[in-house]
């Protein structure tokens, strides 16, 4: 027995005391009264709690018959053949009656008597009273309690000091599959080894030294309960103490969460493809262009949906062809674009196709089964031997073998019920197999690819009929004609609707003379091109008569007067090489430009005139000088015209140019068309550079050169 004043101890089970540690509280809450009574009932001991219950003090108690102020009149003689019991047979009696207090009033209390003995063969009785009412209400909390936990959904423990298990509710047993007596005196880790449990074990930790608690703990992976599929939990913890604020450890709630935890993955997930799709309608078509079409949905589909994405179309829809696969037939296959990111996309890569190739795959390559049935295909998990269908060669295979693709997904490229092509993804880095989640994505992508491709294929062709109609209508010519080195230039604009409307010519006349024309259609496209055609038709049959510039300009005036809503802007020059001149008729076209050798360009002042098809004006007839190794500069207004510059601003950067070049004609073509035509001046460029000769020897000496600015 320990001495009087030494701090109560607590045994830890095995027999070793720990330490001091602050007693309990619930006596306190009971606020038990204890009594001792000698053989004649007289009292000997009287406690605190015994002058709280009943209401008499110490000095007012002491030496009293106890029946006299602990039991109602009512009860006196029951009490007292029971004290007499007790103390003849010491056996201990239980009950509850009502006691009347020192202030009148009437309380029912619970007693517990017990016989005594002391060291010298003394009797005496112990008797223990506590208030019905607060047992009743302890009773009836522990009830609760017991039964709340019991009969909880939610998962509930009690972890001591050393969060060891002391107790396991049936729902947390349930949620961790395993039974509640192998989790008593074992940490969370020992009990659940296979999840990572060192976060919540962290936070309990906390939640002891700082009595803060935790909320909502989040936990993911794998119990006993279902070993084979993850879940999710939230983990609360707080502190436990006593009525006198002693730790006894740690309360642990648990709720199983896995099914709102899926529900915001897919909700993730589905934000995801909106996010994907949106990006796919802003980037995907923003040009006519077939392989930057197939750029962007490459660039879009890398790394959201894959490591690798590859876009291929079959090669006769390419060529604007439909296309039916057998069974056994190959498919004819051009790569349009090729992207890749991550660890080991590099190899990856290396096994596609680069952009423009054709390539044969075979009846048993997963792409050709793609685009013959016009289905996805879809390997979660690639294996070894999967990789030949996967691939066009052994040596692709091995390729992607090294590159590490472990999971594969094709997807037909579908428009208007025909199928173009597939567009082709691996993953490498990314470790998760592709899913049916995947798949709706990457179908939903090709989807709206698909229709875009289809688009830029036939903008394509119908853009390549204009350009081959375009240039069958435009001249070829020798180098050097009639006292001239002559240069020129077509290009074409960067969309079909555009293409059609320049034309240059360089048309030798008799008496050693040659007939330069630069001329622009109004309109754009075919029928552009077609005006054109006959323009240029009648200017060669006009200039074989060899008639003025002016009057020639005033006949096709009236040629294009018969084309419905035609207008074009012309330029029509003749050069004397024997006179050493130019002569000029402009109708609304920009000014030509003349260099002098070794002097400073110029636009030449000429009357502008008005443009063919407005009817009923005359032109007039410029003589201009030019001399051995001057140049004249005939161009239509996309090389110079922009949306963000002024023409002023584009005619000095065009002289600039020209200023002091001592470049071939043909360097200069080049130096201009790359300099000055901007990639969103979406118009066609003619460009015609002729450079002054000495035809059969030097001029001459006696002759004088033509003066400038003579009108006829």
């Amino acid at each position: 027995m320990s001495s009087a004043g030494s701090p109560p101890v607590e045994d830890d089970g095995a027999g070793a005391a720990p330490g001091p540690v602050r007693p309990s509280g619930l006596l306190d809450v009971l606020r038990m009264a204890s009594v001792v009574l000698d053989p004649q009932g007289r009292i000997v001991l009287w406690s605190p709690q015994a002058e709280e219950l009943f209401g008499y003090g110490t000095e007012e108690a002491l030496g009293q018959y106890a029946a006299r102020i602990m039991v109602h009149e009512q009860y006196l003689d029951l009490v007292v053949t029971l004290f007499s019991e007790v103390m003849r047979t010491g056996q201990s009696w239980a009950g509850a009656f009502p006691i009347r207090r020192k202030d009148g009033s009437t309380r029912l209390v619970e007693f517990r008597n017990v016989r005594l003995t002391d060291d010298q063969g003394g009797v005496y009785a112990l008797g223990l009273a506590v208030d019905q009412s607060t047992v009743r209400r302890v009773e009836q909390d522990v009830a609760l309690s017991t039964r709340i936990v019991a009969q909880s959904p939610i998962g509930l423990a009690v972890l001591d000091t050393d969060l060891r298990y002391v107790s396991v509710n049936p729902a947390l047993e349930r949620i961790n599959g395993v039974p509640v007596e192998e989790h008593l005196g074992h940490t969370m880790s020992e009990v659940l080894p296979q999840l990572e449990i060192e976060a919540v074990e962290a936070a309990a930790r906390r939640v002891l030294d700082t009595g803060k608690p935790v909320v909502d703990q989040f936990m993911l992976g794998r119990t006993p309960a279902d070993p084979d599929e993850d879940h999710a939990w939230t983990a609360s913890l707080f502190r436990l103490e006593n009525a006198l604020g002693s730790v006894l450890g740690v309360a642990l709630s648990v709720v199983d969460v896995t099914e709102q935890h899926r529900a915001g993955l897919e909700a993730e997930r589905a934000r995801r493809r909106l996010a994907v799709v949106a990006d796919a309608s802003a980037r995907i078509g923003t040009t006519l262009d077939l392989e930057r079409t197939a750029r962007e949905l490459a660039e879009v589909a890398v790394p959201e949906l894959a490591d690798v994405a590859a876009v291929d179309l079959l090669d006769t829809v390419v060529l604007g062809r439909r296309s039916t696969l057998g069974p056994a037939e190959s498919a004819v296959i051009r790569a349009l674009a090729v992207q890749g990111t991550g660890a080991g996309s590099g190899d990856a890569l290396l096994a596609a196709d680069p952009p423009g190739r054709v390539a044969r795959y075979g009846p048993d390559r997963f792409v050709t089964e793609c685009v013959r049935t016009g289905l996805p295909v879809m390997l979660p998990q690639v294996k070894d031997e999967d990789l030949p269908r996967v691939a066009r060669s052994a040596e692709a295979a091995e390729l992607l073998g090294r590159a590490g693709v472990h999971s594969y997904l094709a997807v037909p490229l579908i428009a208007h019920g025909e199928v173009l092509g597939a567009l082709d993804l691996k993953r490498t880095g990314n470790p998760l197999p592709f899913d049916e989640d995947d798949l709706l994505l990457a179908r939903e992508l090709a989807a709206r690819a698909a229709i875009q491709i289809d688009n830029a294929r036939w903008y394509q062709s119908a853009r390549d009929a204009a350009l081959t109609l375009q240039r069958s209508l435009l001249p070829s010519h020798p180098p050097v004609t009639g006292g001239l080195e002559v240069a020129s230039r077509y290009q074409p604009a960067g969309a079909t609707s555009e293409v059609g409307g320049d034309w240059f010519d360089v048309i030798p006349l008799d008496g050693g003379r040659t007939a330069l024309v630069v001329g622009d259609v109004m309109g754009s496209g075919i029928p552009a091109a077609a005006t054109m055609g006959r323009l240029r038709t009648a200017t060669n049959t006009l200039a074989s008569l060899g008639l003025d510039p002016a009057v020639l300009l005033e006949h096709l005036d009236r040629v294009i007067g018969d084309l419905e809503d035609a207008i074009a802007t012309c330029v029509y020059v003749v050069h004397d090489p024997r006179e050493r001149q130019f002569l000029i008729a402009n109708a609304g076209h920009l000014p030509p430009v003349r260099v002098r050798a070794g002097g400073t360009p110029e636009l030449l002042d000429l009357p502008t005139g008005v443009p063919l098809g407005v009817g009923g004006v005359t032109f007039s007839t410029t003589v201009v000088g030019l001399d051995p190794g001057d140049r004249l500069v005939l161009y239509t207004d996309g090389l110079v015209e922009t949306r963000h510059h002024s023409l002023d601003e584009r005619l000095d950067r065009l002289l600039t140019l020209l200023h002091g070049s001592d470049r071939s004609l043909e360097e200069m073509c080049d130096l201009l068309l790359r300099t000055l035509h901007e990639p969103d001046n979406f118009d066609d460029v003619a460009l015609l550079i002729a450079r002054a000769t000495l035809p059969g020897g030097p001029a001459s000496p006696g002759r004088p050169a033509a003066s400038d600015g003579a009108t006829v």
